[in-house]
């Protein structure tokens, strides 16, 4: 994963925090990690611009708003951003 890759992951979380789109009593949906730069890992593990696994991009689609904050959690952890208010 490249530093670009990560300062746009690490933007796009503060922008959903900051819109208060983590917040578990807001009723929007949990906005998808994508920063659009979709390239798998070369061991297929991961995708190199969200960090999300296979599984959870495979699951996103039907994933509820918890299910959605846990995989931005693991995402975050991958990354070494810290967690945003709100999602923690």
């Amino acid at each position: 994963m490249t530093m670009d890759a990560i300062e746009m992951l690490a933007a796009r979380a503060c922008q959903i925090s900051a819109a208060g789109q983590f917040d578990p009593q807001d009723g929007s949906a949990v906005p998808s990690p994508c920063i659009n730069v979709c390239r798998l890992a070369p061991d297929r593990s991961h995708c190199e611009g969200c960090l999300r696994s296979l599984d959870d991009i495979r699951a996103w689609g039907q994933a509820d708003a918890e299910q959605r904050r846990a995989i931005w959690r693991r995402l975050l952890q991958r990354a070494g951003i810290a967690t945003p208010q709100g999602l923690a």
